[in-house]
């Protein structure tokens, strides 16, 4: 987790070292992260900062940390909590501000200025982690202190620091031999350079991922909304008169829903599913063997088998067999699902006489076809009652039921784009809580998802909290030909999801800056907050018409309910494929050698995959496997067990109760990455979670099916 943003003064007021302040603010006059912010809420001024300021604040940022390190390495006062594991937490409060503002903007807005930069910066950052992590005098101070913790009367905040500071050393090579440590420095460094690479080419091969359509018939069966963003983004390219569809999934989905012209429909896949894997100068497949085969080096280094076992031994599921145990429990019924929906499209081709078998270029259209056979509506007859600007408000709304909040609108905050919102986010006593940045459509320069994470994250100064500033990212349908932006059921989750995140940073509320939440849990906050985006009642209150205002009439709310399970054996299937994919890469041990396409042609047909469905990510665009889910992408369903349970507790109360709502806020979302997750969980839920409301929710249960 990035530590909170802070002014630079604070590092007086905790008495830490500064390294040659007045030669810096001297020399660095002109540079705004040198100057004490001035901006309302102390926000980043993103309006100041161009892209020669941040090499020089990185560089500051670190000589500033490490002497801060220094002085906590070589004080002559016996190692106590205070004087090393407090003093610890403090720091680097300069260097987290560069950090935060720099990675926020080289994944919304980047460019090859930054681009070339952040691979500058990156080997810096990983020398300097490595400074700190390897650094004799400082590890023994911690080891001394964690040796007398059960002598220390401690809170279970600062337990839980205590003993993640402590495993955080070992797990980063503090018991490793000179020759070991001088490895591992090696390894972090081109581990760090090679994920840069791997995002570069990934955005190249997105931004270059597209089919032009010129005549005007091969546009049969398009909304008209998916016609007018195509000729929009045609015109953007110099291309007018035409029509581009491109990988980012606003354009692609509804053009495999909907287009009648299947060859079409193959280049538009082929051109999302094969990126980084062209065996041309973005080509993934090279940096992503080197990148796996350092990995299993790292871990062995370390003494772990795997590097799925150096991962899961701080996550909820602690090693690999869990995990695959876990998967493969949902793996068979949800397969059995998915070849019965395959089975129920390849009868409506038949009937029609297509002549060919299903496709994976065809599930997205026949889907379409079989959920307006079985529930008689279709995705185009929903968006217009979710606008982007209504599903805002309805989020807006349950937060307020939920708990109390109230969300104001700023303008005139420095921002780093023209089309990112703020807004101050308040308690139901006016009191503030934080800001939030929400920045909502595709740009060549934002790479492809949504995520959400901390410009600034909260700790306490002083004995007064310092308010979070949150930024929400996402890829949704851009606004076409005076309508406004209209998403997709998928969309409207995204949000509610992204935002769930957000909340989780707005709320929390720890003594200590470095929050410790397993990876496998870190989804509860999001998910399940998609579990009220299509609830009746939440519905009636902000799923209305974009040009009629009307509420959205009981049928359709009654044909949503009624769909609910509808394609999930696909959602499950594609889901877990990409998980066992994940898992597959990171059991391989040292000196094995493999061919990444054949690798992962063999990992899914180990599974019984169907040729119908491709894994959710394939292996040469599959970030999440490389920037932080590496044996992790199975955490999203893991999390949904917590989630699903969860939301029974509000479904028992009521779905808006207010008492159930605080107990989440207090127990989970102030105190997450605080003490152990499951402590928290059981805390505010009464007992561990159960499995059922998960396959009930995905429909894995007989009764279900």
């Amino acid at each position: 987790m990035k530590r909170s943003l802070i002014i630079i003064l604070t590092l007086l007021c905790l008495g830490l070292l500064w390294s040659q302040p007045a030669a810096a603010q001297g020399n660095q006059k002109d540079n705004p992260f040198f100057k004490a912010r001035t901006t309302p809420f102390r926000v980043p001024p993103f309006d100041k900062i161009t892209k020669e300021h941040y090499l020089p604040a990185f560089k500051e940022g670190i000589k500033r940390e490490q002497a801060e390190i220094d002085a906590i390495a070589g004080r002559r006062q016996a190692p106590s909590f205070a004087n090393t594991i407090v003093a610890m937490d403090h720091g680097g409060l300069f260097l987290n501000d560069v950090n935060a503002v720099f990675y926020a903007l080289l994944s919304a807005e980047t460019s090859p200025d930054l681009q070339a930069l952040a691979r500058d910066v990156s080997p810096l950052l990983s020398a300097h982690r490595d400074n700190i992590n390897l650094n004799e005098k400082l590890f023994a101070r911690v080891k001394a202190v964690y040796e007398q913790r059960k002598k220390l009367t401690l809170t279970p905040e600062e337990s839980f620091l205590l003993e993640n500071t402590y495993k955080g050393f070992i797990r980063n090579g503090a018991l490793l031999d000179a020759a070991g440590k001088a490895r591992l420095r090696a390894l972090n460094a081109e581990l760090s350079l090679l994920g840069l690479k791997f995002g570069e080419n990934l955005l190249a091969e997105t931004n270059s991922s597209y089919i032009v359509v010129g005549n005007k018939d091969d546009l049969a069966g398009l909304p008209d909304g998916n016609v007018t963003t195509a000729a929009e983004t045609a015109r953007t390219m110099n291309m007018p008169g035409k029509w581009v569809f491109t990988a980012q999934k606003p354009s692609w989905i509804p053009f495999l829903q909907y287009s009648t012209r299947r060859d079409l429909r193959e280049q538009l896949y082929r051109a999302y599913c094969m990126r980084g894997d062209r065996d041309n100068g973005n080509d993934n497949k090279e940096t992503l063997k080197k990148i796996i085969a350092l990995r299993v080096e790292r871990a062995q280094l370390l003494g772990y088998p795997t590097y799925a076992n150096f991962v899961l031994e701080e996550r909820m599921a602690k090693n690999p067999d869990t995990v695959m145990a876990f998967l493969q429990r949902l793996w068979s019924p949800a397969l059995a699902r998915a070849e019965q929906e395959a089975a129920e499209m390849q009868a409506i081709i038949d009937r029609e006489k297509g002549g060919f078998s299903l496709a994976s270029w065809d599930w997205w259209h026949y889907a379409e076809k079989l959920r307006q056979e079985k529930y008689a509506f279709d995705d185009s007859a929903l968006r217009p009652y979710f606008s982007l600007e209504n599903v805002k408000q309805g989020i807006f709304t349950l937060c307020n039921k939920l708990y109390g909040l109230k969300f104001v609108k700023l303008e005139g905050l420095p921002i780093y784009h023209p089309e990112v919102q703020v807004y101050e986010v308040k308690e139901a006593n006016g009191g503030h809580v934080g800001l939030l940045y929400m920045d909502f459509h595709p740009r060549p320069g934002k790479r492809g998802g949504a995520w959400s994470g901390g410009l600034r994250e909260e700790y306490y100064e002083k004995g007064k909290r310092v308010a979070p500033i949150s930024f929400l990212v996402c890829n949704f349908t851009r606004p076409a030909a005076g309508a406004p932006s209209l998403l997709s059921i998928d969309e409207v989750n995204t949000f509610f999801h992204e935002f769930g995140h957000s909340l989780r940073t707005l709320f929390s509320n720890g003594i200590y800056r470095d929050r410790t939440t397993p990876r496998d849990a870190v989804e509860l906050p999001s998910q399940i907050m998609e579990n009220w985006a299509l609830e009746p009642e939440l519905l009636k209150l902000y799923a209305r018409h974009y040009q009629t205002g009307e509420v959205i009439p009981d049928s359709l709310v009654e044909k949503i309910k009624n769909s609910s399970l509808f394609n999930q054996g696909f959602a499950t299937v594609e889901y877990l494929a990409a998980s066992f994919l994940d898992m597959a890469w990171h059991t391989l041990r040292a000196g094995e050698s493999f061919d990444v396409r054949s690798f992962e042609t063999g990992a899914m047909a180990s599974l019984g995959l169907i040729p119908a469905i491709v894994p959710r990510y394939r292996s040469t665009y599959f970030n999440h496997m490389i920037s932080g889910y590496a044996a992790g992408y199975y955490s999203y369903i893991w999390a949904e067990v917590l989630d699903k349970d969860a939301y029974e507790a509000f479904k028992e109360k009521g779905i808006f109760d207010p008492a159930t709502a605080k107990s989440f806020r207090q127990n989970i979302l102030e105190k997450f990455g605080t003490e152990d997750t499951m402590t928290l969980y059981k805390r505010f839920r009464g007992a561990e979670p159960k499995i059922e409301p998960l396959l009930k929710g995905r429909g894995l249960l007989p009764e279900t099916k």
